[in-house]
This record gives C-alpha cells, structure tokens and sequence, in this order.
C-alpha cells in the first residue's frame, strides 16, 4: 500500500473548509471525496470520477448494511410527517396546555412537551412552539424564552433517542468508522456505550428547569423580557393573535392518534428485540429490522386512525408517508457522500497518519476535549451537526483507535461538540425552525440563547475534561452539581426576577 504521507489529509481538511466557508455540506463531501479519488487515481481527473463512482459509491449503496439503514431512514421519515399530519402531537400537547397556570409551570410545560416530542427535532420546534405561543402571550413570557425552551429540546432530546433517524444515521457513521479501522463491534451497542458519556444532550436538557428554580433570568434574555413587560405595560402587544393551537381542519385531532402509533411503535421493538435475546443474541441485523418493522406498524395504525377520526383516506395518507420519505433524501445523500470519503480516507490512510503526526505531543485522554472543541466550532460555522457527525467521525475514530486514545469518549465528544455548535448557530436549521415555532425574531432567538447555551457549553467541556482523567459516566453526576451551582451563582450575580 502506498505511503501517500501529507496528501492523505488533504481529502477531509477540503471538506471541512469548504463546510464552513460555503455552509454546503454536500458540495463539501463530494469536493473532500472527488479530491481524494484524484490522489488515489495518480492525478488523472477521468479516471478519479469512475472510480469515485464504480468503487466507492455504487459499493457503498450496494452494501448490505447502508442499503438497510436508507431504507430505514425512509421508513421513519414516512412516519413522522404522517404523525404531524395526523396533528396526533398537537392534540397531546393541547391537554397538557390545560393544567397550567403559572409563567414557571407553562415554561416546565413546554419543556417537558419537547422531551415527549422527541421523534423529529424540526417538528418539535413546529408543534411545540405554535401551541404554547398564544399561553406565553396569555402568562406575558417573552417569545425568546419559548424559542429558547424549544431549541433546547429539540435536538438534544432527538439525539439521545436511538431508534430515531438520528440514532441510525450515528450507528451508520460508527458501522462504518469501525470497519475502516478493522474494529470489530456491533454498532448499537457501541451507541449504548456512547450514551452516557453525551454530556452536551444531558447539560442542556437539565439546564431550563434550573434556570427556572432560580425564577430569573440574566443578560439579553433578562432585557428581552423587561422589553416585552414595557410593551405589555404600554399596551403595544397585539393580543387577538390566532390561536393556532387549534386544528384548522373541521375534525379536530385525538390525542389517540399520537399515544396508540408511539405505543405500537414501542410494543414492535420490545416484541422484536425480545425474541432475539432470548434465542440467539441481538445483532445490529435484528436491531436495523426490528426499527423497520415497528415504523412500518406504527405508520399503518397512525393511517388507520387517520382515516377513522379524520375522513382521510388511505391514498392521502399514502401521498402523506411518500412525502416524509422525500424529506429524508438529503440525509441519505450526506451518508452516501460521508461513506464514500470515509472509504477513500481509509485507502490513504488519513487517520494513521494524522496519529503519526501527533505522536506523543498530546495524552490520549485528551483528544475528546480537542475533539468536542473542533466540533463545536465547526458546527457553530456551517450550521449542520449531521455534517459535522459526517466529517469528524471518519477523522477521529482512526486518530483515537491508533493513538489507543477513549474511543467511546472520542465518539460522544464527536456528538456532543456538533450538538453544541448547531445549537448556538445562527445559521442552524433548528436554531431558525425554533425562531420561526416561536414567531420570535431569528436575531433576538439567537442573542438571548446564546448565553445560556454557553454555560452548557463550557460545563460539557468541563466534563470532558474530567473524564480524561476519571472515564466513568459519573462524572456527569459530578458536572450536574457544578451547573446547577453555577447557574444560582450567575443569576444571583446578574439575574432579574422574572418568572413567578
């Protein structure tokens, strides 16, 4: 095999360039992959686009395993936009508008609606935020606060989730980062062990309801809320908006057409993954099949029930699921593109050379702090954590794995510093859904989040940091008390009453 020494990281550090300067993550994986397949086709440009095509991507969409995970992929974009068509989530969330009285319990409220809508990060910013928009206005909170709730939970719930498209585009990310390497391990549950240690999801999820025991709030947020109380005051707040909580069809949602779906989604996979432990051991086979079978099961009854309550018949509904699979083509795309340059990364042989490069300048049980920090920034500048996922997991598995560095910690640094950039982005899908959910102005959502989403930020770098030197997922415990007790201590310093 030949030694393609410097030029064997020139592939990934164009596709990272070409991410954060043209903010276009497929042009920037196909430009990382074409610019490798030019270097392993001796610089003839005709031979570099055949074989970028015949040996990387026809093989990597015929292989067995990414076949699978499209497919699924396809199955649950089918069923989330069926579920948000059915306005199931809406109609759950609607009953839980209904006990709530206070600015403390309505904000709990639509953070635990986020947490319960964890199946689709876009559609948790355009169900919860338009239901709980007109309960805000009523309890006088400003829309910032409610974006801030929504973007918060979006994606740190989703990515949480494995059986989700999140999960399965990660595991399909790890699948083949392994392979590269000639690890061997069973995706899911390399997943499982990457779980605990995804202290960004976990920080952020916990940080509103501290925030809210302290019932204040601080900085832009603190001033966005004395803004709206003067325009309350002065009566320059319109109050006959829409409340467009309510369905705006004739048959208005029942909250069955979420619970009965989510159950029988539920009930498939413990059914599915309970036969194979009891019988031969569950393999990522069983776990891709059994995610299909219970999406395919779920999106029949939400159909079913659809048609039942709604009058819509099974053709809409099929229209509907077809729909939410195109939704999910980009995804597919990135995967593609991400599998091929991770394949030709392996053929020159980036990841042993960027070791090489480090040698025994930095400890192995620091690269996931330096991996969480180009994470975050490169998620913060191209506005994509899927992208983000993409392009630093072929990078760093092969960095961590020959420098004998945390491999799991490695991974979750990956996911947790993609997830902390996209949060705080401008330029985020979800960080503008969250804006748009909350009818808040992008510019105001993304100064008034900021400030607190870098007190997350800084604690989950605190962890990484501790873990490299105790790597146990207690240490979340530990980071948990130091949040909360930095949380009181800023509020107190320069917090404002605000939430009674």
């Amino acid at each position: 095999m030949s030694d393609y020494g410097f030029l064997s990281i020139l592939p990934p550090a164009l596709s990272i360039f070409l991410a954060v300067y043209t903010r276009n993550i497929i042009f920037a994986l196909t430009a990382g992959a074409i610019g490798g397949s030019f270097i392993l086709a001796d610089f003839n440009l005709f031979f570099a686009i055949t074989e970028l095509v015949e040996k990387y991507i026809f093989v990597q969409v015929t292989s067995g395993s990414n076949t699978q995970v499209i497919v699924i992929m396809f199955a649950i974009g089918g069923f989330v936009h069926l579920l948000t068509k059915s306005g199931g989530a809406r109609s759950f969330s609607s009953v839980m508008v209904k006990f709530i009285s206070t600015r403390v319990r309505a904000q709990l409220a639509a953070w635990f609606a986020g947490i319960c809508i964890f199946f689709t990060d876009s559609g948790n910013a355009l169900i919860v935020g338009p239901l709980f928009k007109p309960v805000f206005r009523e309890l006088r909170i400003c829309r910032e606060k409610l974006a801030y709730i929504v973007d918060t939970t979006a994606s740190p719930v989703s990515i949480l989730v494995p059986f989700i498209s999140w999960g399965i585009y990660i595991m399909s990310l790890i699948e083949n980062s392994y392979n590269d390497v000639g690890i061997e391990g069973e995706a899911y549950q390399v997943l499982l062990s990457v779980w605990p240690y995804q202290f960004y999801a976990f920080l952020a999820l916990i940080s509103i309801p501290m925030m809210l025991s302290t019932g204040k709030d601080y900085g832009p947020m603190a001033r966005a809320q004395r803004r709206y109380d003067e325009a309350v005051k002065n009566g320059l707040v319109e109050d006959d908006e829409a409340d467009v909580s309510q369905d705006s069809e004739s048959v208005t949602p029942k909250i069955s057409t979420f619970v009965i779906p989510l159950s029988i989604l539920l009930l498939t996979m413990v059914v599915y993954f309970s036969y194979f432990v009891m019988n031969e051991g569950v393999q990522s086979i069983h776990m891709r099949g059994g995610i299909f079978t219970a999406y395919i099961f779920a999106s029949v009854a939400c159909a079913y029930l659809m048609k039942k309550n709604m009058k819509i018949t099974y053709d809409d509904c099929l229209q509907h699921y077809v729909r939410g699979m195109q939704k999910l083509v980009f995804i597919c795309m990135v995967l593609v593109l991400a599998w091929s340059l991770s394949s030709i990364c392996k053929e020159l042989q980036t990841g042993f050379y960027l070791a090489s490069l480090i040698g025994d300048s930095i400890s192995p049980d620091f690269i996931p702090v330096i991996v969480f920090t180009l994470g975050a920034v490169m998620s913060f500048a191209t506005g994509s954590s899927y992208g983000t996922f993409a392009i630093l997991m072929i990078i760093v598995v092969p960095v961590a794995y020959t420098l004998n560095a945390p491999l799991v910690l490695t991974i979750a640094a990956v996911l947790s510093g993609g997830l902390f950039g996209d949060h705080t982005s401008p330029i985020s899908d979800t960080t503008v859904l969250a804006s748009m959910g909350a009818d808040c102005p992008h510019i105001d959502h993304v100064s008034t989040q900021f400030s607190y989403a870098i007190v997350n930020g800084f604690m989950t770098m605190l962890a990484f940091l501790f873990a490299a030197f105790y790597p146990s997922p207690m240490v979340i415990f530990f980071v948990i008390v130091i949040q909360y007790v930095t949380i009181n201590i800023i509020m107190k310093l320069f917090g404002e009453k605000t939430s009674t």
